[in-house]
Parts: structure tokens; C-alpha cells; sequence
């Protein structure tokens, strides 16, 4: 990959976001592949929840711990939890928006923000721990996977070191009783490269990927190569919006066929007319997703 080419896109195309979400995106019309493997009563809601949702809005409780000098925001189900703890999600903020946002939304809000917390919502309710680190400076910029210093030099970065203090942390039991293989992530743009880079970094410890509005961990905007995939790299679920400017679908269009290749388990949804934001299906699919590959 061309560093050159991906500072540009780090630094113009991420933040462009900003302007180049579609803030509705509500068309009724998706394309999809099969995504049938989980009943539809798997999706029924609780009689008890840590999240309160009306019509308009959504909102979760947290907590709050500072790891290796970030926060980190989360929250386990309601009950008891399974024999070898609550199956645990990585859900990794977008650019500049921080991951304490990631818990409460209004419907309109830019960028999908409603789905996103619903996306909370239905995993703590379906017996699903959330887990949501702030990325550098506060929550304000992005991830090293779209950083040129560190996409091809991973375990130089923060976010590497940063990751590793998790991993200790769900091991030691600082979030309470979770299980610490065998996990699941998501997010969206830099966090769905994010996502990504749990795959290619840290497969022997995730179950399953939903990459919303991303691609591949060393891709960025327009610039995306996607070399050829393990044969350990997790089932990923890709969603989009056909309309996103920021990450133009052709470039998850080529995670999947890396994916397809390595005969790895994947599914792809894309919201016709839908921008740079979390998708309305995004809440069932991601859910049903980490229930299919328990």
C-alpha cells in the first residue's frame, strides 16, 4: 500500500464523513446474502434490561474504567452469567465521535448514531457483555489501523498495546465474569477497520466480526487492497450503505471476495441509498450474527 496515499485518506477522507453522511437513509429497499440461521424469536426482548427504548430514542447504562490511559465503557447483562462467563463484544467508535456516544442516541442523529445504540441494546438483552474503548485523544480521532505508521506495523501501535490491556483485564475478571475466547467485534468506519484488525491480529481470540461501513484492517476511504485472508480469520458479516462516500462499497465489495476466497464464512447486507452510518438492520443482524457462531 502507498503511505503516501493513506495519510491523505486518514486525514481528508475519515473526517470528511462529517459531510458526507446522509443523515436518513431510510429506504426500504436491501440486498442481501442468507442471514437465516438464528430464529426470529431469538430476537424477542427481555422482560428485563439494562437499556430504555422509545420510538425515538435509545439509552444504556454504563461503566466507565481507565485502561492503559483510555477509558473504556461497558456493561454486562442482565442475571446470571454462563458457565465460562457472558460472551463479550468489542464494539469500536467511528472517527472523532467518542465511544461514550456509542450508549445513548436520538432517532436523526448523523451517521446512524439510533442503530448503533439499538445495535447495544439487542446484544446486552440477548446475553451479550459490551465492551467500548475510546480510540486516541479522548474518543476525538481514529484507530491505527487506518494510521500509516501502524497498518503495516501493528504491534508497534497504541492501539496494540491498548488491546492487550483488554484482553488482560476480561481475563482477570475487571469487567466481571466474561468469557474471553471466542469473542465478538464491531463498528463502524474506522472502528469497522478496527473490527477488521481483531480478525487479522487476534483470530485465535474472536468468534465472529460485524464491519459496518468499513473493510479490510489496512484499508482506508477509496484506498483499499485486500490481500489474500487466512484460513483462521473469523466469519464476517460486512454491512453498508450503497450511497457511502466516505467508504465506497466497492471496497468492502473486495473485503468479501478475499473472504469468499479463503472460504471463510461471510454475509453481506447494503441499504439501497443509505450513506456513511449504521444501517437499520444493522441491530437484528449483528446480533444474529454472534448468535450463529457461538
Amino acid at each position: 500500500m502507498n503511505h503516501s496515499i493513506l495519510t491523505l485518506v486518514s486525514l481528508f477522507a475519515i473526517p470528511a464523513a462529517l459531510g458526507a453522511c446522509s443523515a436518513g437513509g431510510e429506504s426500504n429497499q436491501t440486498s442481501r446474502n442468507t442471514l437465516d440461521t438464528v430464529s426470529e424469536t431469538a430476537l424477542d426482548s427481555p422482560s428485563e434490561s439494562r437499556c430504555a427504548e422509545t420510538p425515538t430514542s435509545v439509552k444504556c447504562s454504563k461503566n466507565s474504567t481507565r485502561i492503559d490511559g483510555r477509558e473504556v465503557h461497558w456493561q454486562i447483562p442482565v442475571g446470571t452469567p454462563p458457565a465460562g462467563g457472558w460472551p463479550t463484544v468489542l464494539i469500536f467508535q467511528g472517527s472523532l465521535f467518542t465511544a461514550e456516544l456509542t450508549w445513548q442516541a436520538e432517532k436523526g442523529l448523523p451517521f446512524g448514531a439510533y442503530y448503533q445504540t439499538l445495535v447495544v441494546k439487542r446484544l446486552l438483552d440477548h446475553g451479550f457483555a459490551v465492551i467500548a474503548p475510546e480510540a486516541h485523544g479522548e474518543g476525538t480521532t481514529f484507530w491505527d489501523t487506518n494510521n500509516p505508521l501502524f497498518a503495516l506495523n501493528w504491534k508497534a501501535s497504541g492501539d496494540h498495546r491498548l488491546m492487550l490491556a483488554i484482553f488482560d483485564a476480561i481475563d482477570s475478571g475487571k469487567f466481571g465474569q466474561l468469557r474471553g475466547t471466542r469473542m465478538y467485534a464491531t463498528g463502524i468506519s474506522s472502528g469497522g477497520y478496527m473490527t477488521s484488525r481483531m480478525g487479522v491480529a487476534y483470530p485465535e481470540r474472536f468468534a465472529a466480526l460485524g464491519v459496518q461501513s468499513g473493510s479490510y484492517a489496512t484499508c482506508a476511504g477509496p484506498v483499499c487492497s485486500v490481500p489474500a485472508l487466512s484460513s483462521d480469520h473469523p466469519p464476517t458479516l460486512l454491512l453498508h450503505g450503497s450511497a457511502d462516500l466516505t467508504v465506497p462499497l466497492y471496497t468492502a465489495r473486495r473485503y468479501e471476495a478475499a473472504l469468499k476466497s479463503a472460504g471463510i464464512d461471510n454475509d453481506f447486507i447494503v441499504r439501497s441509498g443509505a450513506g456513511h452510518e449504521w444501517i437499520a438492520e444493522a441491530p437484528d443482524a449483528v446480533l444474529r450474527w454472534f448468535q450463529s457462531h457461538p
